[in-house]
C-alpha cells in the first residue's frame, strides 16, 4: 500500500493535514491559513468502543479506546460540489472486521470543519457499539495557555456562558515523572430528550497568547458529550460525540453488513470567540433546510406569554387578533389550550387527539382562523406532537410499539404522558393525519411544536432522527409552512433540531428585565433570524416599559404577545412604530453575524450589549440595555476602531431618554434611566 505522508486538504479558509500511515492510525491537524502550524497529532481519527474491546486504560474521558489505534488506513477520497469540500478516510480493524469511515466536510470560505463517523461491520459476527466519537482533534496549544468556555442553559435562564482556565480542570501532574498522561479532563454531557437542559451542546477554547479560538457544537437531540484534556508534549485534545452507553445507556448492535453513522459535530476556528462564532453562524446557515421564512422574517403574535397563558377562547381571541393586526403582526399563533374541552382544565394528561374544543370555540375554531386571515395574517397553532396523555383515547388506539418503552417493555411515562416513537409507522401516521387536518384542511400556516417532558429511554437517538425526518417530510408536503421548535423554551436548542425548523424559542422568561442577557446571548446558539424572543407589552406598562420589552426582541425574531386589545390607541401606536422599525432592519439580520462589545453577558450584569454586523449592507447594529449602574457606557466596536469620523450613528429605537455618539474609540451610549435600552445603527 502506498505510503501517503503530509496529505493536505481544505480551502482558502481552512487547512486540514492528514498524516496517513499504512501500518498505523492516521493523524489529523486543523488550522487556518496563516495560523501557526499545528504539531503532529498523536490521536487516531476515530475512537470507538465495542463490547469486548473497551477503553485502553481506566479513566472517565473518552480518548484512549482500545480499538481506535488499531484502525489502520485503507483509502481516502476527496470531492468538491455544491459549495462544500468533502473528505472521507476509510479505516479498518482486521481483528473485529469493523470498518470506519471518517467523513469530513467544510463549506467554501468558512473555517468550520464538520465531521461524523460511519461504521460498517465487515466481519462475520455481530458487533455491539457502546460509543463512537464524531470528531477527535489533537495538536491544540498547551492547557497552560487555554481558557475553556461553557454555557449553562436552564429553564428561564438560558445561554449563560462562563469561562475558566483549562488548567483548573486538567492539572499538571508532571508526566515526565509518571510516564503516563493525566486522567483528568474537562468533560460535559447532555442527557435525555431535552439535550440542552443544563448546558448548551457547545464549548470553546481560546488561546490567551494570541486570541485564537476553537468553538464547537455537537449536533444531537438525544444526548451528547465532549471532553478536553492534555495529550503528550503538553498539547491539548478535544473529543466530540453523541450518546454513549456509559453516559446515556445507548448502544447499537451491528450485524454483519450493517452500518451506523454517528451524530455530526462541527468545529469553528476564529480570532477570538466572536470570530469563531461568526464562522459557526455562517456554517449554521449553510447546513439548515432552506425556507422562505429565513428571508422574510415575519413578525409572529403568540397569545400565550403573559397574556392568555393557555386559556384561549373565541371571545378572548377575536379582539386580540384585531389588535395584533393593527400592531403589524404577520402571523397569529393560538398557543396551548385550543384542544382543551374539559370543564376543569385538566387536559394535561389527556392530550393526543388534537381536535378543537367545542366549549372554547362554540362556532368552531374556523371562526378564529378565518378572522386571522381576514386581518391579513397567517394563522398558527401550538402542538405538542410527541406526547400522548395517559387518559387520551389515542393511548389505547395506537399499538404499544408506537411508544418509547423501557427495557422491561413498559411505556415511557412522564408527568402523565407517554412518549411516541416516530420510528414506528403507526406513530408517524397518527401525526401525519393530525398535520394534514390542521394544515391541509384548516389552512394553518404556522406550527409551534412544543415538548414539555424529558426522558431517557432505549431508542431515543433513533426517535429523534425520525422526528427530524418527519418534520422534513411535512415541509416537503407543505413548503410554505413555518415550524417553530420549542421545548419549555430553549431545552432542545441543538444544532440538529435547528437544521430543520425555521424558528427556535429562546426562553419562557416572563420578566422583561430578566430577558436581555438571554436575548443578547441567544445568537451564540441560534442565528438571529431564527431566534424567537418574547415581546409582551401590557396596557399597564409605562411608555418606556412598552419600548423596553419590544426593543429586547428587535435583534432576533419578534414574538409579540401582551394584551394589545386593552391598550389605548397611543400605546398601540408605540408598539406599531417599534414593529415598523424592526421591519425596516430585518433584511439585514438574515445575513448578520453577532459580536459582543462588552463580552458575553452575565446573568446579573448592569449593562448588556449585542452587536450584529451585516457584511453585505455594511451596517452595524448594537442593542444595549441598562439595568443598573452608571448612566453612560463606552462600547468597543472593533470593526470601526480607530475611525475618528465618518461613522454615522442613529438611535433607531429607545426606551427612555437615550443618546449615542462615536468617539473614535467606540460607541458612547447614555441611557438616563434604568431599566432602559436602545437600538443603535452605525454606518
Amino acid at each position: 500500500m502506498t505510503h501517503i505522508h503530509g496529505h493536505r486538504w481544505g480551502h482558502s479558509a481552512l487547512t486540514v493535514d492528514l498524516d496517513l500511515e499504512p501500518d498505523g492510525a492516521p493523524r489529523l491537524r486543523v488550522t487556518r491559513p496563516g495560523d501557526p502550524e499545528a504539531p503532529p497529532g498523536d490521536l487516531p481519527l476515530v475512537d470507538v468502543t465495542l463490547s469486548g474491546a473497551g477503553t485502553g486504560w481506566s479513566g472517565p474521558r473518552f480518548r484512549g479506546t482500545a480499538l481506535g489505534p488499531r484502525l489502520v488506513y485503507r483509502a481516502h477520497h476527496a470531492a468538491h460540489g455544491d459549495g462544500w469540500h468533502r473528505l472521507t478516510v476509510e479505516l479498518h480493524d482486521p481483528a473485529s472486521g469493523l470498518t470506519a469511515f471518517a467523513e469530513y466536510s467544510s463549506p467554501d470560505d468558512v473555517p468550520v470543519l464538520r465531521s461524523r463517523v460511519r461504521l460498517r461491520n465487515d466481519g462475520p459476527e455481530p458487533l455491539t457499539v457502546r460509543a463512537v466519537g464524531s470528531l477527535l482533534l489533537g495538536g491544540l496549544p498547551s492547557p497552560d495557555v487555554l481558557d475553556a468556555h461553557r454555557a449553562r442553559n436552564d429553564w428561564l435562564a438560558e445561554c449563560r456562558w462562563y469561562t475558566e482556565p483549562l488548567r483548573d480542570a486538567v492539572p499538571d501532574v508532571n508526566r515526565h515523572v509518571h510516564e503516563h498522561d493525566a486522567r483528568a479532563a474537562l468533560r460535559l454531557t447532555g442527557r435525555g430528550s431535552w439535550p440542552t437542559d443544563g448546558h448548551l451542546a457547545m464549548g470553546a477554547l481560546t488561546d490567551r497568547t494570541d486570541g485564537r479560538c476553537w468553538l464547537w457544537q455537537v449536533e444531537s437531540a438525544a444526548g451528547w458529550g465532549w471532553d478536553a484534556g492534555e495529550a503528550p508534549a503538553r498539547r491539548t485534545y478535544v473529543g466530540l460525540g453523541g450518546p454513549t452507553y456509559d453516559d446515556h445507556g445507548w448502544r447499537q448492535v451491528l450485524r454483519p453488513g450493517e452500518e451506523f453513522a454517528s451524530e455530526y459535530a462541527a468545529m469553528a476556528l476564529g480570532d477570538g470567540f466572536d470570530g469563531a462564532l461568526a464562522a459557526l453562524t455562517s456554517y449554521r446557515r449553510r447546513v439548515r433546510r432552506p425556507h422562505p421564512d429565513h428571508e422574510h422574517l415575519p413578525v409572529v403574535f403568540n397569545d400565550y406569554m403573559n397574556t392568555l397563558m393557555g386559556d384561549p377562547t373565541t371571545e378572548k381571541l377575536l379582539p386580540l387578533i384585531d389588535a395584533a393586526a393593527r400592531a403589524g403582526a404577520e402571523y397569529f399563533c393560538v398557543d396551548a389550550g385550543w384542544y382543551d374541552d374539559t370543564a376543569d382544565g385538566g387536559w394535561w394528561d389527556g392530550v393526543g387527539a388534537w381536535q378543537a374544543s367545542a366549549r372554547r370555540f362554540p362556532g368552531g375554531i374556523g371562526v378564529v382562523l378565518d378572522r386571522i386571515r381576514e386581518r391579513g395574517m397567517v394563522p398558527g397553532l401550538w402542538l405538542e406532537p410527541e406526547v400522548v396523555g395517559v387518559r387520551s383515547s389515542v393511548a389505547a388506539e395506537l399499538p404499544s410499539a408506537a411508544f418509547l418503552r423501557h427495557d422491561d417493555g413498559t411505556r415511557v411515562t412522564e408527568q402523565g404522558r407517554h412518549q411516541l416513537d416516530l420510528t414506528h409507522p403507526a406513530a408517524r401516521a397518527h401525526l401525519d393525519k393530525t398535520v394534514d387536518r390542521i394544515v391541509g384542511d384548516w389552512g394553518v400556516g404556522y406550527l409551534k411544536l412544543d415538548y414539555n417532558i424529558t426522558t431517557s429511554a432505549p431508542g431515543l437517538l433513533e426517535h429523534t432522527r425520525a422526528w427530524r425526518a418527519w418534520i422534513s417530510a411535512v415541509l416537503d408536503r407543505y413548503p410554505d409552512l413555518v415550524i417553530e421548535n420549542c421545548a419549555s423554551g430553549g431545552m432542545r436548542m441543538d444544532g440538529a433540531s435547528l437544521s430543520v425548523t425555521q424558528l427556535q424559542s429562546t426562553s419562557d422568561q416572563q420578566d422583561p428585565v430578566g430577558y436581555p442577557p438571554i436575548a443578547a446571548a441567544a445568537p451564540t446558539v441560534v442565528p438571529p433570524e431564527q431566534g424567537a424572543v418574547w415581546a409582551y407589552p401590557q396596557p399597564e406598562f409605562s411608555d418606556a416599559e412598552i419600548a423596553f420589552t419590544v426593543g429586547t426582541a428587535m435583534s432576533g425574531r419578534i414574538h409579540l404577545s401582551g394584551h394589545l386589545d386593552r391598550m389605548t390607541d397611543r400605546q398601540l401606536g408605540l408598539v406599531r412604530e417599534a414593529v415598523r422599525t424592526y421591519k425596516a432592519i430585518r433584511g439585514d439580520l438574515r445575513s448578520a453575524v453577532p459580536f459582543w462589545p462588552l463580552g458575553l453577558p452575565g446573568w446579573t450584569d448592569a449593562w448588556v450589549a449585542l452587536g450584529l454586523r451585516a457584511p453585505v449592507q455594511g451596517a452595524t447594529y448594537v442593542s444595549v440595555w441598562r439595568r443598573g449602574g452608571e448612566a453612560e457606557q463606552v462600547l468597543p466596536v472593533r470593526r470601526l476602531a480607530g475611525r475618528a469620523d465618518g461613522v454615522r450613528v442613529e438611535v433607531l429605537h429607545s426606551a427612555g431618554e437615550a443618546s449615542a455618539e462615536w468617539n473614535g474609540a467606540g460607541l458612547r451610549v447614555r441611557l438616563a434611566d434604568a431599566p432602559s435600552m436602545a437600538l443603535v445603527r452605525l454606518t
